[in-house]
């Protein structure tokens, strides 16, 4: 088997050298050990810094985000065929050496994918402001029941993919991927399991993808909501068509209370008219329920074929 460990960078010259120095070259299943630098646009010199430590860089030449950093490496993992990919952060707050912990379960074939968890053991939870282990816990916790799964950290980049999970991720978000993976190996019955680790935050270091809490916090959302429509159209539509039916229902029944008490429509006329058109939209988004159920078949159908094509390659020419 070959593993290939995957960092994404963006202006980590000063932490780089080390992190690829301390990935273990010698991991138990495994022949061969590549890694592979992912520079997101950096404008230093995280590029020559990563290919005199030995690692193989591919460049975007401007910043695309960790979601264009991941599907880079996806992409250069499913066409040269390593049976794992190992992503780490390349300031070092999660330890090199911890990778034998992820790939483990992926070798003995217990699990499709591993992530490291920060928060699935208490006693290794980390020391970090509450607003963020709040912010985790409720993406963790909508993550959870969407899926119909317990999990506790789904936002940490420090994770192992084996060849069915990366052959199955068809990815669309630039921002983020790490939600995004988790509804879409889960919606596919693939074996998902938390390994907890140790995590060293260091003072005075800001996340570049949570930065800002309010915009990860809309952007990732707007991420999770989009898969969650995309893989349970029937789901997504008739729930929200429900909120509107029952809504307008609500209103309505304001002008209905008035009728009966008065006998005359006059004076709520308003809540007759607006209960109507909730109850229209909701009717509406019932029947775009249907259609894009159908659409999803052709989805799934087009996912079968391209996970075939990923796997056995471009078809031969002549």
């Amino acid at each position: 088997m070959n593993l290939l460990v995957s960092i994404p960078c963006l202006n980590e010259a000063a932490t780089l050298a080390g992190v690829i120095q301390r990935i273990p070259r010698e991991i138990e299943g495994f022949g061969r050990v590549d890694v592979l630098v992912v520079d997101d646009g950096s404008a230093d010199e995280s590029a020559a810094v990563a290919r005199a430590a030995g690692a193989h860089v591919l460049s975007h030449g401007a910043n695309r985000g960790v979601g264009a950093s991941f599907q880079t490496a996806l992409d250069h993992a499913v066409t040269g065929r390593y049976d794992v990919l190992v992503t780490v952060d390349a300031d070092g707050q999660f330890a090199p050496e911890d990778i034998p912990r992820l790939t483990a379960p992926i070798v003995a074939d217990e699990a499709d994918f591993v992530t490291a968890s920060r928060f699935v053991d208490p006693a290794r939870a980390p020391s970090m402001p509450s607003i963020k282990r709040w912010g985790n816990a409720r993406m963790a916790g909508l993550v959870s029941r969407l899926t119909g799964q317990t999990f506790y950290d789904v936002s940490c980049g420090f994770r192992a993919y084996g060849r069915e999970a990366m052959l199955n991720l068809n990815l669309h978000g630039d921002f983020t991927y790490t939600q995004e993976t988790f509804l879409q190996l889960s919606f596919k019955r693939l074996r998902l399991r938390e390994v907890p680790v140790d995590v060293t935050y260091f003072d005075g270091r800001v996340s570049r993808v949570a930065n800002s809490i309010p915009r990860y916090a809309v952007k990732t959302l707007a991420i999770i909501l989009t898969v969650y429509r995309d893989y349970r159209p029937i789901r997504f539509f008739w729930w929200l068509a429900a909120g509107f039916t029952l809504s307008g229902c609500g209103v309505a029944s304001i002008m209905l209370v008035h009728y009966l008490r008065t006998g005359r429509f006059y004076g709520q006329l308003w809540s007759g008219l607006t209960g109507g058109f909730l109850v229209m939209v909701g009717l509406v988004l019932f029947v775009v329920g249907v259609v894009a159920d159908l659409l999803d078949r052709v989805r799934r159908n087009q996912e079968r074929m391209l996970y075939h094509m990923k796997r056995d390659g471009p078809p031969p020419r002549g």
